[in-house]
């Protein structure tokens, strides 16, 4: 079901072909295809060699490596990407359809997104390893579920939203045809998600980049484990203090975001117009010339038909989830003695958590042991504050700018991938030369850092905002002469709300996340650190002092969760009642 109601023209000049014989174009296709297959096959038998828990892996710094260190990280990225979808789709599904649900599943997003990749990826190597005795796939799985973690979150959040504020006549038509629950998603509710869903993947995936480095080279206890990659290889020369090494390894990873971008976001950015809710057509659309070869191509109508039959399976298997008929009156005391049911189950879990957590920490430490990280969290939240102020004040402009206009949307997106997926350590060299320079505090410039890995959710959201405001309600307040604060007031705010609040939320947890990477700063023998809460748990991970560790982390999820609950979320319920199309 395309939500587009009008006809898509072809381009012109270029008709829109039918099913014929197989030309060169098919042939370049299914070349790339096999290529593509052979090189993850290729590569992917590097995973399983095998491997002991004692055993030093050593990182080759010699340029000629890169390539395959390129195609190993790519290969991590794309499976993280994979299993952040699925995450998606169940875990913000669960949330949406279930108000009991969805009273813990939110909060607990807020603490998974808060909890630093530095601070449980320990325990997750040692798990692992312990998983998968012998092999190297056990360090692997560790590496990916921790690009996992940094990309899943602002994904669910996102999806979650387009799921609670599906446009009211959408949520009829379901309920009036009687389509099933399985129907009702794959119709209608991941349509009505598709645009903010790929450009949150987009940023994602930009976040997966940013903590490359602490994925590839894993630190447990006193053992660091390191995996061929472009993260680690750019580690490695940093450590090293080899400022070329360092240059080659920005440059690959400017090849790699540029090619990803090219050969796969842009021409899904550009497939994913056709589910954008409007009733005129706009006069420009995104272009992706990938896209136009792979319709020039008689590959997709094949497998089209080659999995028909599939597709109709699953929709016949999809009935044992029911019919969209929900009812609109509920029984009310019957709804009351489930509520309470099921707070005291998940209260009592919670409880229970909360109290052997205490008894673990008071048999170590000693309670007194959350008083360091609670003031050193003010200043981190201090910080991130900032840091969401500036970046909302600079790139919501811009990103309204760029989602209005689809030329500069081309020319725009390759840029700001470019920018987002960045890792800040990559820059570590230039930031401890810049600080030192210039007498600039850590305490300040690490605002500027943390920037670079929290920024973008914001303006990444507020593209997506932009581009989902139907064009026909654009071209009303042309008509109507409504320009400046009016417009702003009128349509822009209220049509960009709603993703802006899922922008501001993952930015705001991604700036705690980073700050674990910003706060300290060190390249070759030269290391600076700032007060707070991430430099912190960077020091307990550093001495494998787990007592602190899991107060760091306990408190840096206390303040994200308090932060949510007393802002974000009054925002995200504001958005639902008031803001959505």
């Amino acid at each position: 079901m395309s939500f587009r109601t009008q006809h898509t023209p072809a381009r012109a000049g270029r008709p829109v072909r039918g099913p014929g014989r197989f030309s060169w174009v098919d042939l370049v296709v299914a070349a790339a295809v096999l290529v593509l297959l052979y090189t993850a096959l290729r590569v992917g038998r590097g995973t399983t060699v095998s491997f002991t828990p004692d055993e030093t892996l050593s990182i080759s710094t010699d340029p000629s490596q890169l390539p395959y260190d390129a195609a190993r990280s790519l290969l991590r990225m794309f499976v993280a990407l994979a299993a952040s979808v699925v995450f998606t789709f169940l875990y913000a599904y669960a949330a949406a359809r279930s108000r009991r649900l969805e009273r813990v599943l939110i909060p607990a997003l807020d603490i998974l997104q808060s909890v630093p990749v530095l601070g449980f990826l320990t325990i997750a190597v040692t798990g692992f390893i312990a998983l998968f005795p012998g092999s190297l796939f056990g360090l692997e799985c560790a590496a990916v579920f921790a690009i996992f973690t940094s990309q899943a979150w602002n994904m669910t959040f996102g999806f979650y939203h387009s799921l609670v504020s599906l446009p009211g006549e959408l949520d009829e038509l379901s309920r009036s045809f009687r389509f099933t629950r399985w129907m009702r998603f794959w119709k209608v509710e991941l349509p009505a998600g598709a645009i903010g869903l790929v450009w949150n993947g987009m940023m994602s995936f930009g976040g997966g980049w940013f903590f490359l480095v602490a994925s590839e080279m894993i630190s447990v206890g006193n053992q660091e484990y390191a995996l061929p990659g472009v993260g680690s290889y750019a580690g490695a020369a940093i450590a090293d203090g080899d400022l070329g090494k360092v240059g080659w390894a920005i440059l690959t990873m400017a090849v790699m975001v540029i090619g990803v971008n090219f050969l796969f976001w842009r021409p899904l950015t550009a497939w994913a117009e056709r589910f954008k809710n409007e009733q005129s057509e706009r006069g420009e659309v995104q272009r992706s010339l990938v896209l136009d070869f792979l319709r020039r191509s008689n590959w997709p109508r094949v497998l089209g038909r080659w999995l028909r039959p599939v597709g109709l399976a699953c929709s016949r298997a999809g009935r044992v989830f029911g019919v969209d008929d929900r009812p609109l009156v509920v029984d009310r005391a019957r709804r009351r003695t489930g509520d309470v049911v099921f707070a005291v189950l998940a209260g009592g879990l919670i409880l229970w958590g909360l109290v052997d957590l205490g008894r673990y920490l008071d048999s170590r430490t000693g309670l007194g042991v959350f008083g360091e990280p609670l003031l050193l969290g003010l200043a981190t939240l201090a910080r991130v504050l900032v840091l969401t102020v500036l970046a909302t004040l600079v790139w919501v402009p811009v990103g309204v700018l760029i989602g209005f206009s689809p030329k500069l949307t081309r020319i725009a997106q390759p840029v700001v991938q470019v920018l987002a997926s960045f890792p800040a350590n990559f820059l570590f060299p230039l930031a401890v030369w810049f600080f030192l320079r210039t007498g600039l505090s850590i305490d300040v410039g690490g605002i500027l850092l943390m920037a670079l890995g929290a920024q973008w959710y914001i303006l990444f959201n507020t593209i997506a905002g932009a581009m989902s405001i139907p064009t026909d309600l654009r071209e009303a307040m042309d008509d109507l002469g409504v320009r400046g604060w009016q417009r702003w007031k009128r349509l822009i705010i209220p049509g960009i709300f709603p993703s802006y609040v899922t922008g501001g939320i993952t930015a705001s947890g991604g700036a705690w996340n980073a700050s674990i990477v910003s706060e300290v700063v060190t390249f070759g023998a030269t290391t600076l650190t700032a007060t707070g809460l991430g430099a912190y748990i960077a020091q307990a991970t550093s001495d494998g002092d787990f007592p602190r560790l899991l107060a760091g982390v306990a408190v840096m999820s206390l303040y994200v969760v308090t932060l949510n609950r007393l802002v974000w979320r009054r925002l995200y319920r504001l958005a639902e009642t008031r803001y959505s199309l």
